[in-house]
């Protein structure tokens, strides 16, 4: 997966999303696992640690099996990855 994802950007997005998605539905083992392999694949933790004032162990460590991270760090994530990949995302409701 992590091959794919860093040579295909279509890839990287769905990703992403998928992450969002899982952590929407309360899945977030699976939501920073997905996170984790993005980070991996794309930016680093050294650059994603930069963006958001944190240290990458730090980082690494919140997107643990073990980890869990605040709104705000997962908020300031969010934001910091949407930014580097150039995207926005935007959530429908639908019965």
């Amino acid at each position: 997966m992590l091959e794919r994802a860093k040579r295909d950007p279509k890839f990287r997005v769905a990703l992403l999303g998928q992450a969002i998605e899982c952590f929407i539905e309360n899945d977030v083992q699976t939501a920073k696992k997905m996170i984790r392999n993005y980070v991996l694949a794309s930016m680093g933790f050294e650059m994603l640690a930069k963006t958001v004032d944190k240290k990458p162990e730090s980082l690494m460590r919140m997107l643990s099996d073990k980890g869990n991270p605040t709104m705000n760090n997962v908020a300031a994530l969010l934001a910091s990855l949407k930014k580097y990949e150039g995207i926005d995302f935007h959530v429908e409701a639908v019965r």
